[in-house]
Parts: structure tokens; C-alpha cells; sequence
């Protein structure tokens, strides 16, 4: 089941250095070295089996644009299921990219009707901490007027912080299918091993997929950190020739377990409640890995 997934703006504004940390295992200050996209660039990423996003990372030097809106118009927009478009919040052509932004929502509602569209307002990093929520949501707000009719999902995001991961890892769960059965098992596995959360996360990227929180916590953020942390931390293993496959870490308010779950994903399981032995808690991870594998099996095959 394939996902046609548009990635545009404008040239400079990250585009190429965010798929390339998401997908394509680069630390972010290895991203300096990346040169412009050419025209269109595609990759195929494998998530749960059988779904497949088809990335189109589309060059946005301006002559590629306007031929995007002409010549390439049905070619590029048909079969949309996602549009991302990237803003540089620091642009110094705010209104072209805005012009070319209508262009390509122009072309969604003719071609791919029913696409989703996401809205990344990237760089953040460069602006004042005290400025950013400001001058996010006056973006925000701006990006919806213009994209009436549709309905659209703003984000702020850079790749030196967890925002790149979240809202990837609500792309991605946008296009899941049956992702609240998904859930449902989650949560009944969660409440099984009387754990406080579990998140399943994809194998290779380590975006969240799916959660299940029982005990609720704090920090909003911290899905995406960890998968930040852990991303770096698989790197570093396989630069030493090592593989990641699993981890614990416990201290006197909690224990977390990250092993490996299906052919595609992992699973973290949190638990506080101190009576419940670590060898309990990856016994119950090892039996609902073949009930979830067989879940996704059957999810996948009704799906074809």
C-alpha cells in the first residue's frame, strides 16, 4: 500500500536536511554538507508491513516551482494522500512563499481532493525564545485563513530539537490504517502488564506510531525525545559495529523497558509499581510480540 507524500518549499528551507535525519540516519550537523534538490527526489520508506510512504522531495528553486505548476502540474500533484509544505520562519520572501504556497493547495483541490495538509514552520531555533510561540501562532493563525477551504495542521520544528519528531510522527500517524484498533490493542496489553505507558515506535526511523498511557506525566515532549535519544544512541552503536536491540533503564521511581517488538517496530513499556520484577515485565513483552505480530499481519492483509 503505497502513500504519495509531497514535500515542498522553497530552496534553503530544510527540507532535504529534515528527511535526511528522519530517514536517512544523518545527525543534524551532518546536514551542512547536503547540497540543493534537483528537480524531484524520491524515496520509499517501509512502515508496519505493508504500508509504504513515496516520498516526493521536490527541489524549490524557483524554476523548478513554476514548473511544478505547469508543464508538471498533474504529474506531481495526482494521488496525493499528504502535502507538507516547509515555511523558513526567518524568510526573507515571506510573500513568494506564500504565493507558491497557494499554487500548490491550488493544485491539491484539483488533483488530490482528499490530501492532508501539513504546514512546517521551520528553523525556529533562530528566533528569540521569548519570540517563538508569538510569532508561531501569528504563522499559524495567517496559514489557516489562507488555506480556506481546507483544513490544515501547523507545527513548528527544527532539526537540532524533538519538534522534527513530532510532527513526523504525526504525519506518519496520519496515514496509518486502522490506527485506533491499533490502539485499542496497546492499550489493553498496557493494561494488562499494569504498566504506567507503552509506545510502539517504527524500527528504522524511531517516530512514534502509537501510544497507550495509563499514569499521566508531565512532559508532553518526551515521546519525541526519546526517540531523538535513541536514534542518536543506534548510531553510535552501529558506528562501533554493534546493534541496538534492546534496553533497561530503572531507578527508584521507575523502570523503562525498550526491546524490539514486530519485523518493524519496537515498544517501550514504563512501569513505577516496584513489586513487578523486571523478568515479569519482558516475559509479558515477549508473548504480545507474537500477538501483535499476527495483529499487524491481519491489519495488513485486509488492507491490500
Amino acid at each position: 500500500m503505497k502513500k504519495k507524500v509531497l514535500l515542498m518549499g522553497k530552496s534553503g528551507c530544510g527540507k532535504t536536511s529534515m528527511r535526511s535525519i528522519i530517514f536517512a540516519n544523518y545527525i543534524a550537523r551532518d546536514t551542512m554538507r547536503l547540497g540543493a534538490t534537483i528537480d524531484v527526489e524520491h524515496s520509499h520508506v517501509r512502515f508496519l508491513g505493508n504500508l509504504v510512504l513515496n516520498l516526493w522531495d521536490c527541489g524549490g528553486q524557483e524554476a523548478f516551482m513554476e514548473n511544478y505548476f505547469s508543464s508538471q502540474r498533474e504529474h506531481i500533484f495526482r494521488n496525493v494522500e499528504v502535502l507538507i509544505y516547509v515555511f523558513d520562519i526567518e524568510s526573507k520572501e515571506l510573500q513568494k512563499d506564500l504565493r507558491y504556497y497557494r499554487n500548490c493547495l491550488e493544485a491539491i483541490i484539483h488533483n488530490s481532493k482528499e490530501a492532508k495538509v501539513f504546514c512546517l514552520l521551520h528553523k525556529m531555533d533562530l528566533l528569540a525564545l521569548d519570540q517563538r510561540e508569538q510569532i508561531f501562532k501569528q504563522r499559524e493563525t495567517e496559514l489557516k485563513q489562507i488555506s480556506i477551504p481546507l483544513k490544515i495542521t501547523c507545527f513548528r520544528t527544527s532539526i537540532w530539537d524533538e519538534t522534527l519528531y513530532k510532527a513526523w510522527s504525526s504525519i506518519v500517524y496520519s496515514l496509518i490504517p486502522n490506527v485506533k484498533l491499533l490502539e485499542s490493542h496497546l492499550d489493553k496489553f498496557c493494561q494488562i502488564v499494569e504498566a504506567d505507558e507503552v509506545v510502539l515506535f517504527e524500527r528504522s526511523t524511531f517516530l512514534v506510531i502509537s501510544h497507550a498511557t495509563h499514569k499521566p506525566h508531565r512532559d508532553i515532549h518526551r515521546f519525541e525525545k526519546i526517540s531523538n535519544i535513541i536514534k542518536q544512541f543506534k548510531l553510535s552503536c552501529s558506528k562501533s559495529q554493534a546493534q541496538f536491540q534492546s534496553m533497561e533503564v530503572r531507578n527508584s521511581n521507575f523502570a523503562a523497558f525498550i526491546d524490539v517488538f514486530t519485523a518493524n517496530t519496537y515498544v517501550m513499556v514504563i512501569m513505577s509499581d516496584p513489586t513487578i520484577q523486571s523478568a515479569a515485565t519482558l516475559l509479558n513483552i515477549a508473548v504480545a510480540r507474537n500477538h501483535f505480530t499476527k495483529f499487524i499481519q491481519k491489519n495488513n492483509a485486509m488492507n491490500l
